[in-house]
């Protein structure tokens, strides 16, 4: 377990001052260090960063204490720092010189303050433990089991992906450094965030109050446990999900059965979401043998919500066991341990009969609908972020599908969604196509084959003809019997707005 003392809140606002002042920033850092040595840094790979920043300017001072975590010259830290107030608060530590006497070594950081670029350009810091996020400082194989990790791919891809909009409530349940509570300050009146880990909460403490963002509640405890029945407009977690034999480590491993943790975590959001509230989770879930993997998550949805469930990968237990030892660093310990460990996890999934496990996103909407709208599918494509719009436009989608029948969305009007293209696919040289695909630009960059009505019908969807007149002049282009046009086509057209090809005007 971790003693090391933690800096002291009080002082967040003059240091924040201070990496301000010096260009600290996420801008900062990509025109100091260019974009190869930026990139690499986020690979945990510091010599480009440190070949970068051999002089002496505070910007460089800054980036060797607190990235890097290289202990720096007194002078250079008291012309970047406010650096007595920086030893006395426990932000810095002073080092001792080779050869003892008690020579000065200069000072150096006792946490990770990393630069993160907010929403509409803010420049927050997010702190975290040393060690976790830069190549040979403390190494993955030290990590002490309370660690708190800092800013990293689940966390911005959980961030992107929550619907923003203003709300009197906010729950971020398993803070970690503060990064998804910071968020949720910036629209959100009160947030309250948890975390079993009290040093987690200490961090989210220091990141919110080095970005200058409004305090959050912070209640120590396991799942919602810190909360009772208390409701919610939005709750975000991004969990300890790992699926381990045993929870060696409180930043990953859920310390349940399977993935027992993720199912309760989603399970419990229905009866803490106030109307029309969102919860969003990042979660991994065992692929069973003789189970189909999208009913298993079905069953998980609670009564009165919608759901949308994104399987962005799935691993087969190998795999899966090779990667979370490597984040443990257990591929560096002694062979035979490291092959007692994987046996370990393997003796797991074998009794679970688990053959594979998948990981994504899970969002619930509190609808209160009799029949609910659960959407559970298998995305591995690339998409673009932030998605927190698509996600919400989504769900209104399937409120207006739910309560428009095939009358109603024939008598609806419809508009082509921004940046979607068409490709024709067919034998050069061929008079007509083989089938056409509409391609969307944007959001989740999902693609569909339509035909020649299809194509027809989201090519002058503009919102001036209603569904119904639009085929009526389709039919008569193609000489067909504008009836069973109108009969057979809604299925094709409710499936461009659930994929959000055709935006409802009405």
């Amino acid at each position: 377990m971790s003693t090391t003392r933690l800096p002291a809140p009080e002082s967040s606002a003059r240091l924040r001052d201070a990496l301000l002042a010096a260009e600290f920033t996420a801008d900062g850092l990509l025109e100091l260090l260019g974009a190869p040595a930026y990139a690499a840094l986020a690979r945990s790979e510091t010599v480009p960063a440190l070949r970068c920043t051999r002089g002496g300017s505070p910007l460089e001072t800054l980036v060797r204490l607190f990235l890097l975590q290289q202990a720096v010259p007194t002078d250079r830290a008291r012309a970047a720092l406010p650096l007595e107030q920086c030893l006395a608060d426990g932000w810095l530590v002073r080092e001792v010189a080779d050869g003892g006497g008690g020579a000065d070594g200069g000072v150096r950081a006792t946490v990770d303050v990393r630069p993160y670029g907010g929403e509409e350009g803010q420049d927050w810091f997010i702190v975290s433990d040393l060690g976790r996020a830069v190549g040979g400082a403390g190494g993955a194989g030290t990590r002490d089991e309370d660690v708190v990790l800092g800013v990293g791919g689940a966390s911005t891809t959980l961030a992107g992906i929550t619907v923003r909009a203003p709300v009197s409530s906010a729950l971020d349940l398993g803070t970690g450094s503060g990064i998804q509570a910071l968020h949720a300050a910036q629209h959100a009146v009160k947030v309250t965030a948890t975390d079993l880990n009290p040093r987690a909460l200490q961090f989210a403490r220091l990141t919110l109050g080095l970005s200058g963002a409004p305090e959050a509640d912070l209640r120590q405890g396991s799942l919602y446990e810190p909360v009772g029945e208390e409701t919610f407009d939005l709750i975000v977690s991004n969990p300890p999900f790992v699926i381990s034999p045993g929870a060696r480590l409180t930043y990953r491993d859920g310390g349940m059965g399977g993935d027992d943790l993720c199912r309760l975590l989603v399970q419990g959001a229905g009866e803490r979401l106030n109307d029309g509230g969102y919860a969003q989770f990042l979660a991994n879930w065992q692929h069973v043998e003789g189970e189909d993997w999208q009913e298993r998550l079905r069953s998980w949805v609670p009564r009165g919500c919608d759901a949308w469930i994104v399987q962005r990968e799935m691993q087969d237990i190998t795999q899966y066991a090779e990667l979370w030892l490597r984040d443990s660093g257990d591929h560096r310990c002694d062979p035979a341990e490291y092959a007692a460990r994987y046996e370990a996890w393997l003796d797991e999934f074998e009794a679970r009969k688990t053959k594979g496990v998948g990981f994504g996103w899970i969002t619930l909407r509190k609808s209160g609908a009799d029949i609910p709208s659960i959407t559970i599918e298998e995305w591995p494509h690339p998409v673009e972020q932030p998605l927190g719009p698509v996600v919400r436009a989504h769900f209104e989608r399937q409120d207006y599908l739910r309560t428009h029948d095939d009358a109603a969305l024939l008598a609806g009007h419809f508009k082509l969604a921004d940046e979607v293209v068409q490709e024709q696919i067919g034998l050069p040289g061929a008079e007509d196509p083989e089938y056409v695909v509409l391609r969307q630009n944007r959001g989740m960059r999902r693609a569909t084959k339509v035909d020649t009505v299809g194509a027809g019908f989201a090519g002058v969807s503009d919102g001036s003809l209603s569904a119904g007149r639009i085929l009526d002049a389709i039919a008569q282009l193609l000489g067909e019997d504008p009836v069973l046009l109108r009969d057979r086509t809604p299925e094709a057209i409710r499936l461009l707005v659930e994929q959000g090809f055709l935006e409802p005007l009405d």
